[in-house]
C-alpha cells in the first residue's frame, strides 16, 4: 500500500479558521494600541503648547491669542490631531484642544482632549457609546 503525504482539505480549513479567529481578536487590540500611541502624542503636543503659552505670558504679561503654525500640527501629515484653542479664550485664560483629524483617529473613544491654563485636563466630543473618562484618556 502506498501512503499519501500532505494535508487534507479538512486540516487546511481548520488552520484557516484558527487564523481567522486569532485575527478577529488581534486586529481590534492592535488598532486600539495604535490610537493610544497617537493620543499620547496629542497629550505631549498639548503640554508643549501649554509650556509655550506660559513662556509667552511670562515675557509679555498676557497669554497670546494665536498659536504659531508649527504648534498647531494643521499641515503636519504625520500627526493625527490638530492643536488649537477652544472658544472664549482671552489674554488671561485659555483652553487648548487636541482635535482628531479626519481618518482613523476620528473614531478615537476619547474624542477631543482639552487642557486649560490652570492645568485641568478633560475630554469633549466623545463618540456616541464611549464610556471613557478624562482620567482614562489622559493616563493611557
Amino acid at each position: 500500500m502506498q501512503k499519501n503525504k500532505g494535508f487534507t482539505l479538512i486540516e487546511m480549513m481548520i488552520v484557516v479558521a484558527i487564523i481567522g479567529i486569532l485575527g478577529a481578536v488581534a486586529y481590534p487590540s492592535y488598532t486600539e494600541y495604535v490610537m493610544r500611541g497617537h493620543r499620547a502624542d496629542a497629550r505631549a503636543g498639548l503640554l508643549q503648547t501649554q509650556l509655550w503659552m506660559e513662556r509667552a505670558a511670562t515675557a509679555n504679561g498676557v497669554y497670546p491669542t494665536a498659536l504659531p503654525a508649527v504648534l498647531t500640527w494643521a499641515n503636519d501629515n504625520t500627526k493625527r490631531y490638530t492643536i488649537g484653542f477652544a472658544a472664549n479664550n482671552t489674554n488671561a485664560t485659555f483652553t487648548l484642544t487636541a482635535t482628531p483629524k479626519a481618518g482613523a483617529q476620528r473614531n478615537d473613544r476619547c474624542g477631543t482632549l482639552t487642557l486649560t491654563h490652570t492645568g485641568e485636563r478633560n475630554i469633549t466630543n466623545r463618540p456616541a457609546g464611549s464610556n471613557m473618562t478624562a482620567a482614562d484618556c489622559w493616563s493611557r
